[in-house]
């Protein structure tokens, strides 16, 4: 018999996290036509997990466990809101607001499904299992391309230069090499167009 209770919840979990489509990033789509959202952004992730696991860092990682982490990685800034990748004045209480944000957001499912997502988006955030690392890779080389494909959209607003691009998304190497060494010749073509500034005394 159906346990009308534990469906509640899960529907509103459901419900409250349709409030990810309203939680707009920084990043442009890539026809600059506007800001992609967070939901959007981690339906983008998922199909990147899906087509590129050939070249994470170490075989045999369990891409479903991948795909949940990418898909609730974000819901915490349904609370918290998106902060900036370069924004170190808000970058200070990140973590304290999105803490915050996961108590409540996950306390919603019943405490099975609390548990697990919970756990998942903690291991996002540790980064200490290959899955983890994977994830976090793509959840950086995703805006880089954005950016590359925007002719530097987002970075020229922010003022962004190679030595940060370069600084903030270094750990792409530790889920992926391949796709950390694409990075690196992505951002210098990106400043040879004129895409994204040069870093001081370059």
């Amino acid at each position: 018999m159906i346990d009308l209770s534990r469906l509640a919840r899960q529907i509103e979990f459901l419900v409250e996290v349709d409030k990810l489509k309203q939680v707009v990033r920084q990043t442009w789509l890539m026809d600059r036509s506007r800001r992609e959202n967070d939901a959007e952004h981690s339906w983008h992730l998922a199909m990147f997990a899906l087509l590129l696991t050939e070249h994470a860092a170490e075989p045999g990682i369990d891409l479903l466990r991948v795909i949940k982490m990418v898909m609730v990685h974000d819901l915490v800034e349904i609370d918290a809101g998106d902060t900036f990748a370069y924004d170190a004045v808000r970058a200070q209480d990140k973590d304290a607001r999105e803490q915050l944000a996961a108590d409540r957001i996950f306390a919603i499912l019943p405490p099975d499904q609390a548990a697990e997502m919970r756990s998942l988006w903690d291991e996002f955030e540790a980064r200490r299992t290959p899955e983890a690392r994977y994830a976090a890779a793509l959840d950086r080389f995703q805006p880089i391309l954005h950016n590359y494909y925007t002719q530097g959209k987002a970075w020229q607003r922010h003022g962004i230069t190679s030595d940060q691009v370069i600084a903030r998304n270094r750990h792409i190497a530790e889920g992926t090499p391949d796709l950390w060494s694409h990075v690196e010749s992505l951002i210098q073509d990106a400043v040879e167009k004129g895409y994204l500034q040069p870093g001081p005394g370059k």
